[in-house]
């Protein structure tokens, strides 16, 4: 089954609204509406999103998405925000799931798994991170731990959900560290992910689920990283705050 890659820009906590403003001026210089074959999306902070929205101002060729989103409607839930706000304000994406999530504020698969259905019952496309430590990697535990994700983290999803969203590959030890997996593990572990959702969701959510590779991705890389089957796009956090590099991965990835 032929996938489209998706490639996206997770700004994390940069770029405040006047940023980019700044960012997507230069970004709609590269002239990317003619790079065919590749989805292409920003995710930036809450606050900055509506300025992203207005600056698009309708043009489909990039897609917004946001950082996270409360397992919760609405109510006493300080500091959360709702699938609902999000629509909102122009979102089509939400990353879910990351490792700095985990890492910070203690998120588990199982917590992750409420966000997920959220997202999906509101149409929002979750892209969900997942990957291993440095520590469990070396401690041979890298399948044991994707497995147990990717398991708990889509547990009580139909296979058609699971095929139309988004698995991110991240893993953290190469996560702002410069540190890239080669393009040779990379690819084993992606295999690895789609073998584990064959066996809980059939072989059509499988073939048709996106997983992206996360980690240091840079235009230096970008290439010979897409070019593995099962590599199916980019998150990418550092290089994406430029336009120019976040540009170039994205002609990497496209037709």
């Amino acid at each position: 089954m032929s996938r489209t890659p998706i490639i996206a820009a997770n700004w994390k906590m940069n770029m405040g609204p006047k940023e980019a403003g700044a960012f997507l001026s230069a970004f709609k210089e590269e002239n990317l509406c003619e790079c065919k074959g590749v989805e292409k999306v920003v995710v930036p902070p809450f606050v900055t999103i509506p300025a992203v929205a207005e600056a698009l101002n309708g043009c489909s060729c990039l897609g917004i998405g946001a950082q996270d989103v409360s397992d919760h409607d609405n109510g006493a839930f300080t500091g959360e925000i709702s699938t609902a706000m999000l629509l909102e304000i122009g979102c089509q994406y939400v990353v879910v799931g990351h490792s700095e999530r985990r890492q910070y504020h203690g998120e588990t698969n199982a917590y992750i798994n409420k966000k997920i259905k959220k997202a999906l019952a509101a149409g929002l496309v979750p892209i969900y991170c997942i990957g291993e430590t440095l520590e469990q990697r070396e401690a041979g535990k890298l399948e044991e731990i994707l497995r147990s994700q990717v398991e708990e983290g889509l547990q009580g999803l139909t296979a058609e959900q699971v095929a139309g969203l988004v698995i991110a590959y991240e893993p953290v030890w190469a996560i702002g560290t410069g540190k890239t997996a080669s393009a040779a593990d990379a690819q084993a572990a992606h295999a690895f992910i789609r073998s584990v959702v064959e066996k809980a969701f059939g072989a059509d959510a499988a073939a048709a689920v996106r997983i992206q590779y996360g980690g240091s991705v840079k235009p230096a890389n970008a290439a010979e990283l897409m070019a593995c089957p099962d590599i199916d796009g980019a998150l990418v956090g550092g290089a994406a705050l430029k336009a120019d590099s976040f540009a170039a991965i994205i002609r990497a990835a496209g037709v």
